[in-house]
């Protein structure tokens, strides 16, 4: 167990993130998101699987940023 990363236990990344449109997507009316807008570019990451990712890299309105939680 010492030589292990105990960090890739808890950070699991996101390989892939994809996103939907707020009418198709499926959460919850009261679920809290992080919200990010860059001009008329925006970005809503619901917290729920923010607190398992912890971190996402994205770019808005080519802007890299990263979302942490």
């Amino acid at each position: 167990m010492s030589r292990m990363n105990y960090f890739e236990w808890m950070f699991h990344p996101v390989q892939s993130p994809q996103f939907e449109s707020e009418a198709a997507s499926k959460l919850d009316q009261g679920e809290m998101v992080l919200a990010v807008r860059f001009a008329n570019d925006a970005r809503a990451f619901p917290i729920r699987e923010m607190a398992y990712h912890h971190i996402l890299n994205d770019v808005v309105d080519d802007i890299p940023i990263a979302v942490t939680y």
